[in-house]
């Protein structure tokens, strides 16, 4: 995973344009709405999504494994933003406690194990009544059902990039146990979730 992205960004720099995506919009202003002042962002990329949030004075901390992408939110963002180098498996990297988790087109990447240990680490790292959003690629996605299957709804359609297609049956196996509040469909380059929950 880490030499895929690292590739990737090497490539392709800024690959997803600077505009933030509609997920991270809203997100916003679910945050603001609740008064969130600090929030983590895994897998935060070169850092575009972090854009709504540093406008509306909500410290951003994030978590990547790319360090082409790092360098890149650095030059983009500076010390308005906090970086981790590494993979979302290793959190936490920090004892901090965060009142918001943003984790934009990430879990989707991960297989079994890992996505209930990201879940969890990201609740963890939650205060008390603290928010996270994540949100998911869904079955309506029209590479859904192509390439190697792997596992229940999981297919590799790109080498070294499986994706696990979620419904609304599995988003509540996955994260009803961490406080679950609704679900979103969103269009952003592909149908996607955003699942919003409260610890």
């Amino acid at each position: 995973m880490t030499e895929f992205w690292e590739n990737a960004f090497n490539n392709r720099q800024e690959m997803w344009g600077m505009t933030p995506t509609i997920s991270a919009q809203l997100a916003t202003e679910i945050f603001k709405k609740n008064g969130i002042k600090n929030i983590l962002i895994p897998g935060i990329g070169y850092g575009r999504n972090a854009k709504p949030f540093i406008d509306n004075r909500i410290h951003v901390s994030g978590i990547e494994i790319s360090k082409t992408a790092t360098e890149l939110a650095h030059k983009h963002y500076g010390e308005r933003l906090d970086i981790f180098n590494g993979s979302v498996t290793q959190m936490p990297f920090n004892d901090k406690k965060y009142e918001g988790i943003f984790c934009h087109a990430l879990i989707h990447l991960l297989g079994d194990q890992e996505r209930k240990k990201l879940i969890q680490n990201c609740y963890d790292q939650l205060i008390e009544n603290g928010y996270m959003i994540f949100t998911a690629v869904t079955k309506q996605a029209p590479e859904y059902g192509k390439g190697e299957l792997l596992g229940k709804d999981r297919y590799e359609v790109h080498k070294g990039a499986a994706i696990f297609y979620y419904d609304k049956e599995s988003v509540k196996k996955e994260f009803e146990a961490y406080g679950l509040l609704e679900v979103i469909e969103v269009t952003e380059n592909q149908p996607m979730y955003l699942i919003k929950c409260k610890k």
